[in-house]
C-alpha cells in the first residue's frame, strides 16, 4: 500500500473557499494561507456564536500500546463517513507538534485513507500557531528575567522562579539549565528550565479561552514566580499581557482544512494529554458546533488521561456536554495487554484478547461514571481474523456498549459507516453526563477520586515537597480548581509497564503546581518528564526533500 504522505500527495483538495462555503462561510470572513489552508475571522467567530450548536461525539481510546491504536485515524474516517451519510459534520482536532513528528510517535493527521490534508503542511509549520505560543511564553520569561535584572522592585524570590521557556522539540539537553553566565550585563545567574510547547500554560490558556478578552485575563493570572513573602508575582505585574496577546492574536483564530473526502476539519491547538489537558481549542470545539449538526473531537492518549480531562478540565470550562463517545481499541493493542510480545501480535490468540480486555472494561466503567454509555470500534488491521472480531463483539455485549469494526485506514469514510450509525443513534439518547468530582471538594480528595476510582489506586502517596505545596495553593485560594493529572500514557496506574487493568497498587505524586491562568492544578506522578527527549533513531532520520522539493519520510 502506499505510504500516507504519498496518499495524500494524490488526492485533489478542493480550494479552502469551497469548503467554507459548504458551511455556510463566506470569503470576506476567512484569512487565507494559500489555497487549502484558512483560518476563520473574528467576523466569523462572532457570527457563529448565536447558531444553535449541533450533537458534540468525544472519540477517545484504550492506553496507547507500540500495537497503534489508531484514534486519529478513526475520527477522521467517522467525520467522512457522515459525509456519506448525507449527514453534516465538522471534525474538531489538535494541532501536531513537531516534537512527536520528529521523535517517535509521528504525525497527528490520520492515516491512509482517513487524512486531514495538506497533511505534510499540518504536521510541519502550518500556520504558525505553535510559533506563537513558544514566542508568547519566550517572552514573558525574558521580561521575568529583564525584571530582575533591572532592580526587581516586585521582590522575585530568584529561588522560587516557577515559570519556565519552551520550544517545539524534544531536547533533553534543555531540562535543566543554568542562564545568565557571562558578566553582570549578561542577567543574573539561576538554574533554569525548558517543556516542550504543548505543556507550556499559554498552549492550555489558548485552548480553554472564549475570546480574546477572556485570553487577556487568563495570561494575566500566570504565576510567574513568589516573592520573598511566599506571595504570587503574576504576568500582570511583569506587564506582559499586551505583547504576549499581540502574539496570540492570529493564533486565536481556528484553522480551517478538509479530509482526504473533503469534510471540513477546524484544527486548533495542542496541548499533550500526559502532560496537559490534551484538548483542542474550546473556540474551535464551539464553531464546530455552531457549523455542523455533529462536531466530533478527539482527546489525547487513553480515556484515563485525555478523556478525563476533557469531561472534568474542557466540560466543566465551557459549559460542553457530550451527546456520545466513541471508545478505539484494536485486537493487537488488546492482546498486547494480554501479555502477547509485540512480534507475535499478528498470530490469531483470543486467549490473550479475552486477557487484554480488561483494559477495554475498564475504561468503559470509567466513562459510565459520567453517565456516557461508550461505543467501541477496533481499527481493524489485515490480520484481525473474523474469531477475534467475534470474541470482541461477544465482549462488548456482555458490557452492554454497541461495538463497530472500522476500516477506514484502507476505505476511508466507507470503512465507518456502521460506526456512524451507531453513533447517531446514540446522540439521540437521553444522557445524565456529570463531571467526577465537585469544585467544593478539596484538591487531595480530587486527586483521590481520579486515583481511585478512574486509575484503580488503593491511595495517594505525597513527595513531602507536594504535600507543601498543596498546602499553599489551598491556603492562596486555589483549591476550588479542578486537577489535571501529568502520568504516563502507557498504563491506568503511574507506571509505564503495568498493562491491563491494575488495581490496589500505591499512586504517587512527586510535585504539584498551579495553572492560574489555565484554571487547574497539575499534579506531576511518576517519572512523566514535561520535556521528553529523543529516541535512539528518531523518526527524523527518515525525513528529507526530494529535488522537486516534495517531503519524504513523513509517514
Amino acid at each position: 500500500m502506499k505510504s500516507d504522505i504519498e496518499i495524500a500527495e494524490e488526492c485533489e483538495l478542493k480550494d479552502i473557499r469551497e469548503v467554507a462555503q459548504s458551511l455556510g462561510i463566506d470569503e470576506d470572513e476567512l484569512e487565507l494561507y494559500g489555497r487549502y489552508k484558512a483560518k476563520l475571522s473574528d467576523q466569523a467567530l462572532n457570527r457563529l456564536k448565536g447558531e444553535k450548536p449541533g450533537k458534540l461525539i468525544l472519540v477517545t481510546a484504550i492506553n496507547p500500546t507500540p500495537a497503534g491504536e489508531g484514534k486519529t485515524t478513526i475520527s477522521v474516517g467517522l467525520a467522512q463517513a457522515f459525509g456519506r451519510l448525507k449527514q453534516k459534520a465538522v471534525l474538531a482536532l489538535r494541532e501536531p507538534s513537531l516534537g512527536p513528528c520528529f521523535g517517535m510517535k509521528g504525525g497527528a493527521a490520520g492515516g491512509g485513507y482517513s487524512q486531514v490534508v495538506p497533511m505534510a503542511d499540518i504536521n510541519l509549520h502550518f500556520t504558525g500557531d505553535f510559533h506563537a505560543v513558544t514566542s508568547a511564553n519566550n517572552l514573558l520569561a525574558a521580561l521575568l528575567d529583564n525584571h530582575i535584572h533591572q532592580g526587581n522592585a516586585l521582590g522575585i524570590d530568584t529561588r522560587q522562579i516557577v515559570w519556565k521557556r519552551c520550544m517545539d522539540m524534544n531536547d533533553r539537553a534543555l531540562r535543566n539549565i543554568v542562564v545568565g553566565l557571562g558578566d553582570k550585563n549578561d542577567g543574573v545567574v539561576r538554574e533554569d528550565h525548558f517543556v516542550i510547547t504543548v505543556a507550556s500554560e499559554i498552549m492550555a490558556i489558548l485552548c480553554l479561552a472564549s475570546d480574546m478578552k477572556d485570553l487577556k485575563e487568563r495570561l494575566g493570572r500566570i504565576i510567574v514566580a513568589y516573592d520573598l513573602e511566599g506571595k504570587p508575582v503574576t504576568a500582570s505585574q511583569l506587564n506582559a499581557v499586551g505583547p504576549m496577546a499581540a502574539l496570540l492574536k492570529d493564533a486565536l483564530r481556528p484553522n480551517l482544512v478538509q479530509t482526504l473526502e473533503h469534510t471540513p476539519v477546524l484544527i486548533h491547538g495542542g496541548p499533550f494529554a500526559n502532560i496537559a489537558h490534551g484538548c483542542n481549542s474550546v473556540i474551535a470545539t464551539r464553531a464546530a458546533l455552531a457549523l455542523g449538526d455533529y462536531c466530533i473531537t478527539e482527546a489525547g492518549f487513553g480515556a484515563d488521561l485525555g478523556a478525563e480531562k476533557f469531561l472534568d478540565i474542557k466540560c466543566r470550562t465551557a459549559g460542553l456536554k457530550p451527546d456520545a463517545v466513541v471508545l478505539v481499541a484494536t485486537i493487537r493493542a488488546l492482546k498486547y495487554n494480554g501479555g502477547v510480545a509485540v512480534g507475535e501480535l499478528k498470530t490469531e490468540n483470543i486467549e490473550a484478547l479475552r486477557a487484554g480486555s480488561v483494559n477495554l472494561k475498564r475504561h468503559v466503567e470509567n466513562l459510565r461514571r459520567y453517565g456516557l454509555d461508550p461505543i467501541v470500534t477496533i481499527n481493524r488491521f489485515a490480520e484481525d481474523t473474523e474469531a477475534e472480531i467475534a470474541a470482541l463483539r461477544s465482549i462488548c455485549d456482555e458490557l452492554g456498549v454497541g461495538f463497530a469494526v472500522s476500516e477506514v485506514f484502507i476505505k476511508g469514510g466507507e470503512g465507518a459507516v456502521e460506526l456512524a450509525e451507531l453513533v447517531m443513534e446514540s446522540c439521540q439518547k437521553e444522557k445524565s453526563f456529570n463531571t467526577l468530582y465537585s469544585d467544593s471538594m478539596s484538591l487531595k480528595e480530587k486527586l483521590e477520586t481520579l486515583a481511585k476510582k478512574i486509575y484503580g489506586a488503593a491511595e495517594v502517596e505525597y513527595s513531602s515537597k507536594a504535600e507543601k505545596e498543596l498546602k499553599r495553593l489551598t491556603d492562596l485560594g486555589f483549591g476550588g480548581l479542578p486537577v489535571c493529572v501529568a502520568k504516563t500514557q502507557y498504563s491506568l496506574s503511574d507506571e509505564a509497564g503495568r498493562l491491563g487493568a491494575p488495581r490496589n497498587f500505591v499512586f504517587h505524586i512527586r510535585e504539584v503546581y498551579v495553572s492560574a491562568g489555565a484554571g487547574f492544578v497539575v499534579a506531576l506522578s511518576g517519572s512523566i518528564l514535561a520535556m521528553p527527549g529523543l529516541p535512539k533513531t528518531p523518526a527524523a532520520f527518515a525525513i528529507d526533500v526530494d529535488d522537486d522539493g516534495r517531503i519524504r519520510g513523513l509517514f
